[in-house]
């Protein structure tokens, strides 16, 4: 079997390598745009996989199944369609459970999207991520043929991707770590969430590959755990001061109103502020019953794991200084990388 990962370096993509990596019969290929080792059944292909001429010599073979991590413009992904479904015998699309409208109840595959049933004109307008999802899900299913599967995981985590509302790691951890504030909305964090170890994606996925009951089928993979954004940032606390001694402060506004002048609005608007249940009776009808990690175990052996081997990506410096001001704050200008990034920062921080 061989089968190609279209960015499969991520929380979902390192597992389900090593899971195909296991099965002698699978030659796996992954595109990285860093030089990787290849090994065994392995292979790295350096190179951007957006780039539609590299994706064009990486058609020049046939594909048992191809999995698509890639994010696209709902136009990019209209061009390069047509080419992939031609060459795999079964093409995953990555779309994603943020296309879901706002609901009361359970959310099944069935649930309202936003590209559905939104008013809102100025959203509309846009190509945001929930929307473009929705859209690019649109156009596989109007094409004639149905070898594809459709997976919308929500929010996954693994060692270096840990989340807290919109944020990730690098926007609320290293404040904390630093001796700073937490500055976390009331409105987000009383929200019901669902959060996924990537590992338990990966799994979910490779039964999937040659199933023939996901052939023109969507499937949530998401775990059906439910808590408020308030109790995992509790845990939060409580976990880091047990690992590190740090004691962990969090001031929690009435609303989000001020994060918006920071953040993406529509992330915050047409998402973190609606309850996400899942109901997961269609996957477990195709692959059976699936255990999901629990998600606070899940989430101390990845916090452990973190502090073992820490790694930081880049920082939001505006959204830096909006939480500052909110404390009283200030983070030193040797923690500030680069001349532009310390004007930003005392541009937000002062005005």
């Amino acid at each position: 079997m061989e089968v190609l990962l279209l960015g499969g370096t991520g929380a979902m993509g390192v597992p389900l390598v090593n899971l195909l990596s296991e099965r002698d019969y699978v030659n796996v290929y992954i595109t990285s745009r860093t030089e990787k080792e290849s090994k065994g059944n392995v292979k790295y292909i350096k190179g951007n996989a957006k780039d539609y001429n590299f994706l064009e010599a990486l058609l020049d073979k046939h594909y048992d199944a191809i999995i698509d991590f890639l994010v696209y413009s709902t136009e990019e992904f209209k061009k390069r369609l047509p080419v992939i479904l031609k060459h795999t015998d079964q093409y995953f699309f990555f779309s994603s459970a943020r296309c879901y409208a706002e609901s009361s109840d359970l959310i099944t595959e069935d649930s309202p999207r936003l590209v559905d049933v939104c008013k809102d004109e100025v959203y509309m307008a846009s190509d945001e991520y929930g929307l473009a999802k929705g859209r690019e899900e649109n156009i596989l299913r109007s094409c004639e043929t149905k070898n594809w599967t459709i997976i919308r995981p929500y929010i996954t985590y693994n060692s270096h991707r840990i989340q807290l509302g919109v944020y990730e790691k690098e926007n609320w951890l290293k404040r904390a770590l630093d001796g700073r504030t937490i500055v976390f909305p009331s409105d987000i964090a009383d929200r019901k969430t669902s959060l996924t170890y990537g590992t338990d994606v990966a799994r979910v996925i490779s039964l999937l590959i040659g199933n023939e009951k996901a052939y023109g089928e969507t499937f949530h993979i998401t775990t059906s755990e439910v808590h408020t954004w308030r109790e995992i940032c509790e845990f939060y606390v409580s976990e880091i001061e047990k690992i590190t001694g740090i004691i962990i402060h969090v001031k929690y506004l009435d609303n989000s109103d001020g994060l918006y002048k920071v953040w993406n609005p529509w992330q915050i608007k047409y998402d973190r502020l609606f309850d996400r249940a899942f109901d997961n009776s269609k996957i477990e009808s195709v692959i059976g019953q699936f255990k999901f990690e629990s998600t606070f175990e899940g989430l101390r052996n990845c916090l452990k794991g973190f502090f073992n081997a820490p790694k930081w990506l880049n920082m939001n410096w505006p959204y830096e200084a909006w939480c500052d001001k909110q404390c009283d704050e200030f983070t030193p200008f040797s923690e500030i990388s680069g001349f532009k990034n310390k004007l930003r920062y005392l541009k937000y921080r002062m005005l």
